[in-house]
């Protein structure tokens, strides 16, 4: 398994998590991970990196099977328009590739955003901090390490 900044996070705050290698195909987000480790894609966490209309850059945390509305996004952060990262600021801020994004342990720090009904399921997949690798967590552990300011954003 890799040990990627966002294993060490996790490791530091004492989060138990399992982990999951699976064949990354480019492009095939959520949809993919989901098919290859027979789990609900909703229950596959993707990370998105978006940037306000400063340029400033956020994390939100967001259902697999969901979009995110930019609009309430927007709103919900306090900025007049919200939009995602093109992939090159997105891996300067995180840290990551695009594909590979992990919330955990990113290169800046930045304000984390989460789907409030994340927190109703039993576990979640979320990216490792490389393509191809879920771990496994209860999603109050990521609250307890991440403390994500709670949206309501899914459309």
């Amino acid at each position: 398994m890799p040990v990627t900044p966002a294993i060490r996070v996790l490791r530091t705050a004492g989060v138990s998590f399992s982990n999951h290698c699976y064949r990354y195909e480019p492009g095939g987000g959520t949809r993919v991970s989901a098919r290859e480790l027979a789990v609900d894609e909703h229950a596959v966490i993707k990370t998105l990196i978006m940037q306000n209309e400063k340029g400033e850059a956020l994390i939100i945390l967001m259902h697999g099977d969901r979009e995110v509305s930019t609009k309430a996004l927007a709103r919900a952060v306090g900025s007049k328009t919200v939009q995602p990262c093109d992939p090159v600021n997105a891996d300067l801020n995180s840290g990551y590739q695009v594909g590979g994004t992990s919330p955990f342990g990113t290169r800046k720090k930045m304000p984390v955003y989460c789907e409030t009904s994340i927190l109703q399921l039993p576990l979640i997949y979320i990216n490792g901090g490389a393509k191809g690798y879920l771990v496994s967590l209860d999603p109050n552990e990521l609250v307890r390490v991440l403390r994500p300011t709670l949206v309501n954003v899914q459309r």
